[in-house]
């Protein structure tokens, strides 16, 4: 019976951001990790952005184990005993602990059919699932209009392949962008060569011979030889509500990041968060978040009363184009857009109650921390404020 003084459930950046910030605070304490995953901690984004550039495969891992931790990779905990403080494994191998931390991230969501033809992509091994069919294949469908399936539709066709993108919005990116910016996203990515099916829903799946016809409900067909989907997580609380751990959207965490059991801690794309700059809980599904949060969370088992107060960024890579995101990005918001150059660089904000809520950095770098700040005051802002407020120099 393994027993640790820190254990950590999940096996992403989260934990391993955990066990850096354990071994900044604790040299000699335990560690251990139980992740489903076959393969040790290794970056995620590059999974749908560098890998298909020029980033080497080894260049992803992190070299947890160098921070003296145990890997229990393939495995799955099915049951946690607070009483106890041990976990049990799907195959029978009990685990103690003193603090223990929920880095359990997420589960594609998935369609009510395909089986495993279709690549939910999240992992390593479906980047080089989807990479081998690459080698064999000339066209794909992404399914998903959204943050994966806009990364990898873009990263497949800058690798000459022929793309076919289905999702049941209006525009790529329409939950997040103004309806003008999303839908020149439709135009650019159909002038990159993607075939952009919008308002489009998936209705079936099948095989002919070695290739894959995708069916939509208005009676499209489209043979292709892989198929992958971006379709969004469902967070993995269950094990939490289980338990008994207060839960919600994720599972609820105070400001040093335990749950309702005290020597119980969460972080990551499972952790549901106050943020004090937007007022509000969030659950945040991003690297920033990944790394930031679960260092916190290490830190904090480790002896610290560290709050986690940070509004976390993402980022994305389409093409040419880029951006950097930090705040509440709603389509729905009041939005004012600042372009330099429109649809080419420029800066969005995202207002609410004449307060900015949001902020999004269109092929513009190095904003992340000002366009914090900005979110942070109170305001009142009239549009015209926001003109020329960023980019700031340094």
């Amino acid at each position: 019976m393994p027993n640790y003084t820190y254990l950590i459930i999940g096996g992403g950046m989260t934990a391993d951001s955990a066990a850096r910030g354990i071994r900044e605070i604790d040299s000699s304490g335990t560690i251990g990790m139980i992740s489903q995953e076959l393969d040790a901690p290794y970056d995620r984004p590059p999974l749908t952005k560098g890998l298909w550039k020029d980033k080497k495969l080894d260049s992803i891992w992190r070299h947890t184990q160098d921070r003296k931790v145990g890997l229990h990779l393939g495995r799955k905990v099915v049951a946690i005993d607070v009483q106890r403080q041990s976990v049990q494994d799907d195959q029978g191998n009990i685990y103690t602990f003193n603090k223990l931390l929920l880095a359990t991230g997420g589960t594609p969501r998935r369609l009510p059919f395909g089986d495993e033809r279709i690549i939910y992509y999240r992992t390593v091994r479906d980047y080089q699932r989807l990479r081998e069919l690459t080698e064999k294949g000339k066209r794909f469908a992404v399914i998903g209009g959204g943050f994966i399936g806009s990364e990898i539709a873009a990263a497949l066709a800058m690798n000459q392949r022929e793309v076919v993108m289905v999702f049941p919005g209006s525009s790529i990116g329409g939950h997040l962008f103004p309806r003008d910016l999303s839908e020149f996203l439709n135009q650019f990515y159909r002038q990159k060569g993607v075939e952009v099916l919008a308002g489009e829903s998936v209705s079936d799946l099948e095989s002919r011979g070695d290739q894959l016809v995708l069916k939509t409900k208005n009676g499209r067909e489209t043979v292709v030889s892989g198929v992958v989907a971006g379709l969004g997580i469902q967070p993995n609380i269950e094990l939490a509500r289980l338990t008994g751990l207060t839960v919600n959207d994720g599972i609820i965490v105070d400001e040093l990041l335990r749950t309702s059991h005290p020597d119980i801690y969460a972080a990551g794309d499972v952790a549901e968060f106050h943020n004090p700059a937007l007022g509000k809980r969030l659950r945040v599904e991003h690297e920033d978040n990944a790394n930031t949060m679960g260092r916190r969370a290490g830190r904090n088992m480790a002896g610290k009363s560290e709050p986690y107060d940070h509004l976390p960024f993402f980022y994305s890579d389409l093409f040419e184009l880029g951006y950097e995101a930090v705040g509440e990005l709603d389509g729905r918001l009041e939005t004012v857009a600042d372009w330099k150059e429109p649809y080419r660089e420029g800066v969005i904000y995202y207002l609410r109650d004449r307060r900015v809520r949001g902020v999004l950095l269109w092929n513009v770098w190095g904003q992340v921390d000002h366009a914090r700040q900005l979110i942070a005051e109170p305001g009142p802002f009239r549009p015209e404020d926001l003109k020329g407020r960023l980019p700031k120099a340094d």
